[in-house]
Order: structure tokens, then sequence, then C-alpha cells
């Protein structure tokens, strides 16, 4: 992922280079930007800025202009961070536990109590048992996403935030059950006065506050449980971003729907009306990866395939109606440079300095000339390369190289770009190729037996599926024996069936894999209506 240089936040101004070079994580927060909290390289937790309700969790409600340890913290392994209006501040931690602290006027701190937490507070009523991995905050409530896929929810409820059948608020945390009752989620956030969770199975359920479409119910009408977007039945969501009142949600195939508030242009429909229900964005055929959004403003973001980023809606005080393109990296850089307030939208993870890792300096060497003892010749190109790397990293190698000296070394078996793409994993543990090419690395995966290899080149074909080419990278995954990518395949051919069936690539489908299809579709339930 791109990271970021923590000097377009103007709060970290203050901060020496020596000190910002240790920064691994930061959060910069607040009614003006003014909070920052962050973890350093020695996973030292600091906090500096304007401390309203001792949100800054240094246990009193000095502000700071030089960053404070909080003592309470360091070492714990922050994983997930999010912060309402109050501003009340709650992470989870790498062990599953949830702590809380800053403005708690409406219970937001879930500890029973509405005192401001002074210092980080442990959340345990009802979460002892459970690992929380994800926390997200509206303006003064609190939900949070355990392993398992529950939600739990404490706080303001005036407008059913919290999920719990009434609007008295929650003073603990609560499980948000109803309709989510035995099902599995997977990705939450919050409004300023409203919930939203993905399941594992793409459906998307709302509850809250509701008087500018937000849920996406096609009404407005606030909801004091989950309500199921049902407008967006057979559309696969894989994540979903909240603005103050407006929603942003990614599918499986890279499109990105928006509903909710629109008087800053924000749901990039190019005009300015509201919508209740969700509404597809026009996106010049890209596909989107990554969807932001803050409950602290009227700010859209998204990220294309190739890395692009896209804003629109309030951009510094202009309503921007349709997905602009920026210059930027990364998603973060849109709310350090456009965003009112100037908060991040997540965790900031931030890169070190030009020190070169064992990792990275063997990645600089890959198909470098410089020092290089061996070649490979393939399709009549040279990739250059180390003969002690390659046996250390590769068993085949191993075996190969001691019985041979020979410095250049041909290749007819596979193509340049997958061989390349192959040599080039070994250098830096990743793969580098469209996920249409990464079925040759699969193919050369199983024939090397490289079982990691393989399971990434799973990743990298999941990542690339979409209904033209679903059931060519069936057939691979079924060719190449990749279970897992099968059953991904298969279930994502299932669930866009109709286009799927309408495809060249399933007319020319192979006889038996045809039958194997039909069965498993059919026991799968396809076929009813």
């Amino acid at each position: 992922s791109s990271m970021l240089d923590v000097g377009k936040w103007p709060v970290f101004a203050l901060l020496p280079p020596e000190d910002l070079q240790l920064i691994r994580q930061a959060c910069v927060f607040g009614s003006a930007a003014n909070e920052a909290i962050y973890v350093t390289v020695n996973d030292e937790v600091f906090a500096l800025g304007t401390n309203c309700s001792g949100c800054l969790g240094l246990g009193d409600t000095q502000s700071s202009i030089e960053p404070r340890r909080i003592d309470i913290l360091c070492g714990k392994k922050i994983v997930s961070l999010s912060y309402g209006t109050g501003p009340h501040v709650v992470i989870a931690t790498a062990d599953g536990e949830v702590y809380s602290w800053g403005h708690n006027g409406y219970s937001q701190l879930g500890n029973g109590t509405t005192n401001h937490g002074l210092t980080p507070a442990l959340v345990s009523t009802n979460l002892i048992s459970k690992k929380v991995k994800e926390v997200a905050c509206g303006s003064h409530h609190t939900i949070a996403l355990t392993t398992e896929g529950e939600v739990y929810a404490w706080g303001y409820n005036n407008s059913g935030q919290v999920g719990s059948g009434s609007t008295a608020n929650q003073p603990t945390p609560r499980r948000v059950s109803s309709c989510l009752q035995n099902k599995v989620v997977v990705n939450i956030a919050c409004g300023q006065l409203c919930s939203m969770a993905v399941l594992d199975n793409g459906e998307t359920y709302g509850w809250g506050y509701n008087c500018n479409g937000q849920l996406g119910l096609g009404n407005n009408g606030n909801q004091q449980t989950p309500c199921r977007i049902a407008a967006l039945q057979g559309i696969n969501i894989i994540q979903v971003a909240c603005g103050y009142a407006h929603t942003l949600a990614l599918t499986d195939e890279g499109f990105v729907y928006s509903w909710g508030a629109n008087s800053y242009g924000q749901l990039g429909t190019g005009n300015k009306s509201n919508q209740a229900v969700p509404t597809l964005i026009n996106m010049d055929k890209e596909r989107m990866v990554e969807v932001a959004a803050c409950h602290t403003s009227h700010t859209s973001v998204a990220k294309t395939q190739s890395g692009q980023v896209l804003m629109w809606g309030q951009c510094r005080g202009q309503a921007v109606a349709y997905p602009h393109l920026t210059h930027f990296t990364s998603t973060d850089d849109v709310f350090a440079c456009f965003a009112t307030p100037a908060v991040t939208w997540h965790l900031l993870s931030v890169d070190g300095d030009d020190y070169l890792t064992v990792a990275q300096s063997l990645k600089r060497e890959f198909d470098s000339p410089e020092i290089s003892d061996l070649r490979f010749l393939v399709d009549g190109k040279c990739i250059h390369v180390h003969k002690a790397l390659l046996k250390i990293r590769c068993e085949h190698f191993r075996a190969l190289l001691n019985e041979t000296d020979e410095e250049t070394i041909e290749i007819h078996q596979f193509s340049f770009l997958v061989y390349r793409a192959f040599l080039e994993y070994l250098y830096t543990d990743t793969i580098n190729l469209p996920p249409e090419d990464a079925i040759g690395l699969l193919d050369l995966s199983t024939y090397y037996r490289e079982s990691r290899l393989k399971r990434l080149c799973q990743e990298t074909i999941k990542r690339g599926i979409t209904e033209e080419n679903a059931i060519t990278l069936l057939s691979a995954a079924v060719k190449y024996e990749a279970q897992d990518l099968e059953e991904f395949c298969f279930k994502f051919c299932v669930n866009h069936l109709t286009a799927v069936t309408q495809t060249q690539a399933f007319a020319e489908m192979d006889h038996d894999l045809l039958k194997n299809f039909i069965s498993k579709a059919s026991r799968y339930g396809a076929f009813k209506n």
C-alpha cells in the first residue's frame, strides 16, 4: 500500500525530523484537526494537541504542544482506531481488547457511566471473551466488530444508531442482533448518527438516523434495528464508508454506489439531490479498490486498481459533484489537503526512512546485472539473478544449481512475463502481475510445488474476477487444483449467474466442467426462485 508522509498533516509540523522518522501509525482528529495520537517503531504511543474532553488519554485536560507518552497503551499494538466528535477515542489491540477514553456524555466509552475518561480504560462488559478486530465511532456512539463477525454497540442512541430497538442511550456494549443474529459481519462504518455493516455474503445493513436517506432503504425513517438494503439485492458489497450523512459502498467488481445527503455533491452523481437508494457512480470504466469517507466531513474518495485517487463532495469549501482525478497516491492525502476538518478517516500506517531492510535490499538487486552471476533466457529476453539467493529461496533451484555451472539457463516451458514474476517473487515475497497473467504463474507454482506462491496467485486472481472472465478463472482453478480459488470463482459465478451464463467463455465451457458446475450450482440453490 502507498505509505503516507505525515508532513501533510499540520499538527505534526511541530515535531523534529528525528521524531517524525520513528512514527509508524498515526491518527489526526478533533473539531480543528488539532489532536493527534501516534505509535512509534518501538511501539510507544504518544499524543499531542488541544486535548478537548481529555481525548488524548493523558490523565488530564492540559493541551500539549509537545508529544506526551500514553504509558498504558505502549506495547499494545493498535490494529484499529476510531473517534467521535466529543471527541471520544476507541481502539482495538492485536489481542482483541478494546480501550476507550475522552468524552462520555452519552456513555460512548461503554463503561456504564457518563463521566469523561481521562485515561484509556478496558471496555469489558460483554466483550471479555470476545476478540474485537475493528471499531467505528459515530459522533457519540461506538460499534465494534469481533473476529467471529458479531457487532456490539454502545453510547448515544437518539436515532436508533445503537440498534437496540429503542432510543435509550446504551451505557455498555450490547450485541446488535435482531436480523444480524447468526449472520457474519466483515466490515463496519458509522456516519454521525447511523451505523452500517457488510456481511460475508455481500449484503449490507444499516440502522439509526435516516432523514437524509443515508441508510439506503428508499425512505427517510430512522431505524432502531438493522435493516437490509434491499436495493442492493444481488450486488456483493465488500466495503462501506460513511461520511457525515452519506454512505459509499464498494462492490466485488470494483463499482461504487452512494446514497444519503448530497448538498455538497458528495454522492458523485453530478447534482445535489439527496438519494434514499443506492446510486451507481459513473467511474469511466475504472475499477475501484477502496472507498473512503469520514463522519466528520462531506468528502468522498475512491482509489482505482491502477492506484489513482479520485475525490468529490466538499473539497476545501468547494462542492465537487463528479469524481475528480487528483495527483495523490493515497486516499489519506485527500483528507489531509481537502477535507474540513482535515482529519484522518482511519488509522494511518507510515513508512520508515531510507534505511533498507534485508528484504528491501534484495528487492533492489532483482534483475540488476551489476553483481548478478546467473541469467535466465526466456522468449529471447534476459533476467539477471543471484545463484545464492535462488538456492536459499527455492528447493527446485537448490537442486538444479548444485548440478550446473552454467551462467545462462534457457527456459521454454513458461512465458517471459510469468517466469520473471516467479523470480521476482523469490526476491520480494510478492507478485506483481495482472490477474489474467497470474493463471500462468498458478501453473508454474503447481509445477515447482511453491505452495505459498500458489496461494498468492489465487488471491491476485480473486481480486481481478469479473463477470466476463469468471468462467475462465474457474476453469483454471479446476485445472491447477486450486480449491480455494475454485470455491471463490464458483460462488462469484452463482452470485452473478445471469450475466455469467451469457458470456462467450460460458458458451465454450468444457462439457464435464459444465455438467459439474450445473449440478453444484443446483445443490447451492442457484435455480430456486
